[in-house]
């Protein structure tokens, strides 16, 4: 990946973050700062660093450079609630994502279904599928809720599916897992990395389903089911992946993807429970957020655009540190004091930098 892009990616991730704080303490009426903190995150960063990834060429292809034009017209029309725009916009950013796909894979996913298919390629697979149909949902959603009122549904709004586009980044993440573990694709462990694979898959959706029908019981079996799979897959990369450098940030990864399981049942169960106060659980729905966008899907994206890099030239352990702390415990804490906001900031800046832009002498690497 050339300078220029990770300049913009690892600028882009920064600036993301800090939208993350400014709708707190500046909050505007009409607007969601929010919004700009998932999209020029999950949308724009991401959905085209997948793009790249995907198409595998040295320079960025006219297809990812209209794509991350696009997202940044999509983000700023839907912060703005120029809907029309973002509706415009949708259809292009559908097409360009679902080009790539076909050109990679096929028009129809029948890998998913085909055993002999590396679990790697189903998710990558997946995770563009994802982005696309995540983009058309979003917008049939605009529709309804802006213009036509098809269907009232309480859970049924903008800011609950534009969480959605932190999902692709999540099983390309699995993607990059799962190709250091194609040395075992011919044993019987095969059949777990398929029940991981759509455990994960088919278990978000439902449990999004369930999320708008406002069903708390279904959630829990699901969550349980995610966790059960995210556990799995944890055990399998420790123990069959080759030990190397991107491995030690992979499965930091899987790490914080299992606090966000933990954190996810531990708050249904509280919405389950008697005296609900929205206001009590903040604490632990960010923590789960931060630990999802800034934890785990960081490593994925990381890795992806230092790919050719490794073995680069960092204290892989202390980097490492500086994430969770940032992560778990300065980003959460931000939400409610000032200065762990901006030492939040400072610590995402600093692992990002360092991520982006250390060198790839394998002499002076430490593991």
């Amino acid at each position: 990946m050339s300078l220029h892009l990770k300049l913009l990616f690892s600028f882009l991730m920064i600036v993301a973050l800090v939208f993350g704080f400014v709708h707190i303490y500046f909050p505007l009426q009409d607007y969601s700062f929010e919004r700009l903190h998932i999209f020029l995150f999950n949308l724009c960063t991401g959905g085209s660093i997948l793009l790249y990834y995907t198409q595998g060429f040295k320079q960025v292809s006219g297809t990812v450079k209209l794509f991350f034009a696009g997202s940044l017209i999509y983000a700023f029309s839907a912060f703005f609630n120029w809907y029309a725009i973002t509706l415009a916009v949708s259809v292009p950013l559908c097409f360009l994502v679902e080009k790539i796909r076909i050109q990679t894979f096929s028009w129809i996913p029948f890998d998913f279904f085909q055993t002999q298919v590396p679990v790697a390629k189903k998710f990558h697979q997946s995770a563009l599928l994802c982005l696309s149909t995540g983009i058309a949902i979003a917008a049939v959603v605009i529709l309804n809720n802006e213009y036509f009122h098809w269907v009232y549904m309480e859970k049924l709004v903008l800011n609950t599916f534009f969480l959605g586009f932190s999902f692709p980044l999540s099983l390309i993440t699995l993607s990059l897992v799962f190709s250091m573990l194609r040395q075992i694709e011919g044993s019987g462990l095969k059949v777990f990395m398929e029940l991981c694979f759509w455990t994960i898959t088919l278990g978000v959706i439902i449990f999004f389903i369930f999320i708008l029908l406002e069903r708390f019981i279904p959630q829990i079996f699901v969550t349980f089911a995610l966790f059960a799979a995210v556990v799995v897959v944890f055990y399998l990369y420790y123990t069959f992946a080759k030990s190397m450098q991107q491995k030690l940030f992979l499965t930091s990864g899987i790490g914080f993807l299992i606090v966000t399981a933990v954190t996810g049942i531990a708050y249904i169960f509280f919405q389950m429970s008697e005296g609900y106060d929205p206001q009590k659980t903040r604490w632990l729905l960010h923590l789960h957020v931060f630990a999802s966008l800034y934890g785990w899907n960081l490593c994925g994206l990381a890795v992806i655009c230092r790919f050719k890099d490794f073995p680069i030239q960092l204290h892989s352990p202390t980097v490492i540190f500086i994430h969770w702390l940032t992560a778990i415990v300065l980003a959460p804490m931000g939400v409610f004091y000032g200065g762990f906001a901006i030492l939040a900031i400072i610590g995402y800046a600093f692992i990002t930098l360092v991520l982006f832009f250390s060198g790839n002498h394998t002499k002076k690497v430490a593991l």
